[in-house]
């Protein structure tokens, strides 16, 4: 339930509640200390009493007779109020004085060898009074004594009742500034997270470079703007990206697109003969080829985006991948005038996807392909390294300059050559080789010199025979 309220009213009911609680407990702690004073004092004032007792035993003629002793002591304490409740005791169990109230209680008073050094405390009711008593030991003139002395209660449960009574009727106004001070302590501590959230309400999708201030002081609320400045770094990053690739894509299908439009339109500007229809047509065939391979590579790059392009491995034949991949682009090399050379040893086994791992070296090898003149060389090979099998494809073609490398995997780059009048290709291949790559586990290394050609390789762990064996018994035994 709490924590479907507002933030702000669950902060305020938070700090309420802590200074509630203060504020009880500091009255309470009041209350008792309070109470331990008067305590305190009364216990001292008893004794004092005890002490005056002592005090006239001591300075008593030795001389006197003890009945006239004893009666002195009578006229004397009666005539004082603090004579209400007293009375004394030798040590051979005589009553020296006992005051008519103590007479009508007849509270008991140990012989002064029972009493501890303190004192004993008692409590007794008379008349409606509540009377507190010390039984309390003294010396005087080798002789023990135990005295009993006593108070009314009544000023100081007074005292008490007033003060308990004064808490309770400052306790809604305690409430009262509890809630207040809540109330402000939430906005003020809010403030600056709010503060952040109209800074964050004006960021759109065109101004995302725009970033939230950051306080000096190091707590969470810099942590947080820091946390929401990357995010929205990242944003940015995305947002950019996303521009640049449907920028890059719509201009590349338009330049398709125009290409097509402008071969139909000369095509049907006047009648020709069959043979340069043919030979318009070959040309719209390989446009087309060019967009289609374009579309299916935005498509697999948008999939692999959004996170639904998977990849299932399973073993592959590292021998027979190379057959298939020599099959595949031997015509390819002999119309582009390339040596095509394919090696591979038996017995390697790597744990792919198939279907991937033919698309990435075909990307490979288109590259080759169109960046190797004629006459030059063009490997494709496979060679075992500790537990890994590293697929390579080298070519001796034009080569790539060193600010070129780090920046070739990017989508939609391409380096103009000057033998290319016109630009081949979409810049896509290489981004999508790299997110297959990634999705095994590694990645592409290039080295490349200009004038020297290019060699593309990747580090892939190799599956032994007897893995692969268990691997299909565990499978028949299922």
């Amino acid at each position: 339930m709490l924590k479907s309220l507002p933030i702000r009213l669950r902060l305020t009911l938070l700090y309420g509640v802590v200074f509630t609680s203060a504020g009880l407990l500091l009255s309470l702690t009041s209350w008792w200390m309070l109470h331990r004073s008067v305590d305190a004092t009364e216990y001292h004032e008893l004794q004092e009493r005890a002490e005056d007792v002592q005090l006239l035993l001591e300075h008593r003629d030795q001389n006197q007779d003890l009945a006239l002793f004893e009666k002195s002591l009578k006229q004397m304490y009666e005539l004082k109020d603090d004579g209400k409740w007293l009375q004394i005791l030798d040590q051979d169990g005589h009553w020296l004085y006992r005051s008519s109230r103590m007479i009508a209680v007849n509270p008991p008073l140990p012989l002064p060898g029972n009493l501890p050094k303190d004192g004993v405390i008692a409590e007794f009711e008379q008349d409606n009074h509540r009377v507190r008593t010390l039984a309390y030991p003294i010396q005087a003139e080798g002789r023990s004594y135990s005295v009993l002395a006593g108070m009314s209660l009544k000023r100081s449960t007074l005292l008490l009742n007033k003060f308990g009574i004064d808490l309770l009727l400052l306790t809604p106004a305690v409430l009262f500034l509890a809630a207040a001070g809540g109330h402000l302590m939430s906005r003020t501590a809010l403030k600056p997270v709010a503060a952040l959230a109209i800074e964050a309400r004006r960021i759109n999708d065109r101004n995302l470079d725009t970033r939230l201030p950051i306080s000096q002081a190091d707590d969470e609320l810099s942590h947080l703007s820091e946390t929401l400045n990357q995010m929205l770094e990242r944003i940015d990053k995305a947002f950019g990206s996303v521009r640049a690739f449907t920028s890059n894509a719509s201009h590349e299908l338009r330049t398709s697109t125009s290409l097509l439009r402008t071969e139909i339109e000369v095509a049907l500007y006047r009648p020709r003969p069959a043979l340069e229809y043919r030979e318009t047509l070959e040309r719209l065939q390989g446009e087309t080829l060019r967009m289609t391979t374009l579309i299916e590579n935005l498509m697999s790059l948008a999939r692999a985006d959004a996170g639904s392009e998977t990849i299932k491995a399973e073993a592959i034949d590292v021998a027979q991948l190379m057959r298939q991949m020599e099959e595949m682009w031997r015509v390819s090399m002999q119309h582009a005038f390339l040596e095509f050379h394919v090696e591979a040893s038996e017995g390697m086994f790597i744990l792919a996807e198939p279907l991937g791992m033919r698309r990435l070296l075909s990307i490979l090898l288109e590259n080759a392909c169109r960046y190797t003149l004629p006459g030059g060389a063009v490997t494709l090979r496979a060679e075992p390294e500790d537990d890994s099998v590293v697929l390579s494809v080298r070519d001796t073609g034009i080569g790539i300059a060193a600010e070129h490398l780090p920046k070739i995997f990017d989508r939609f780059y391409r380096i103009v050559q000057p033998h290319e009048p016109v630009q081949n290709g979409s810049g896509l291949g290489l981004a999508l080789a790299k997110w297959i790559a990634e999705k095994h586990g590694v990645s592409i290394e290039v080295k490349s010199r200009p004038g020297s050609g290019s060699t593309f390789s990747l580090k892939l762990a190799r599956c032994h025979v007897n893995e692969l064996q268990s691997s299909s018994a565990e499978s028949g035994q299922g």
